[in-house]
């Protein structure tokens, strides 16, 4: 449960949710969104949790003015044949084909879809999830493998686990288990945009936030890593 707080800094105000969690430092992340989401240790008190959010505020704005630059954002797909869908940063187009297999396959920039009613949107969208993430996981062993290269090799960058789960507004997190999540419809993003994410996630087995060093980390083994943000975020806005 989260609890909605609000801060004057300068002209601008800015209104952060705090969140407490069994988590030893506190973290303040800008969702897509533009809301302001702060995990505070269970003992943190509201004061020190206010200076904080106060000491990043001006981060906490140009945050929210870079991702209000790719609104307004795609409309919510419809699932209807001649609709355009994503993988791998390819748009491909819904088209039905005869049979009785409820299934897709992705065919020459065509996903097509068989077995369901012409207009069973819901369906259709269940089989296209589907495929997604069979292919997700396919697709994020192997960059995973690919990223973990960057790293030195005498750092340990290999998460715990990996967990395929749908966030509301971010591609990927780190708990502090070590276990990776990531969003199945990243899958939908350009190979060099899933990069990005998912070493963005490995730097926090080594910093668990966001400060100097973490960024100091990510751009010593990603040197381009803002680029590929600008990329993804105009890419799947």
């Amino acid at each position: 449960m989260t609890e909605l707080h609000t801060l004057q800094f300068g002209t601008s105000t800015i209104h952060y949710r705090v969140g407490f969690r069994d988590r030893a430092t506190l973290a303040i992340s800008v969702e897509p969104t533009g809301d302001v989401v702060v995990a505070a240790p269970q003992e943190a008190g509201f004061e020190a949790i206010a200076e904080k959010v106060r000491i990043r505020g001006r981060w906490i704005l140009q945050q929210q003015a870079y991702f209000r630059q790719f609104t307004p954002r795609t409309p919510p797909r419809q699932y209807v044949p001649g609709e355009t869908h994503l993988y791998l940063g390819r748009r491909y187009r819904l088209r039905m084909e005869p049979g009785t297999e409820a299934r897709v396959r992705a065919v020459r920039g065509f996903f097509l879809v068989s077995g369901v009613d012409f207009y069973d949107a819901e369906r259709i969208k269940t089989l296209l999830d589907g495929w997604y993430l069979d292919h997700a996981r396919i697709q994020f062993s192997k960059r995973l493998q690919q990223c973990r290269e960057r790293f030195p090799a005498q750092g340990d960058f290999t998460p715990s686990s990996i967990k395929l789960q749908a966030m509301k507004s971010r591609w990927g997190s780190m708990s502090a288990s070590g276990r990776l999540l990531l969003h199945p419809h990243l899958v939908r993003a350009p190979v060099d945009g899933i990069d990005y994410v998912i070493t963005h996630e490995l730097c926090h087995l080594e910093i668990p936030n966001h400060s100097r060093d973490f960024y100091q980390l990510l751009t010593k083994v990603m040197p381009d890593w803002e680029k590929r943000k600008d990329r993804l975020e105009l890419f799947m806005a």
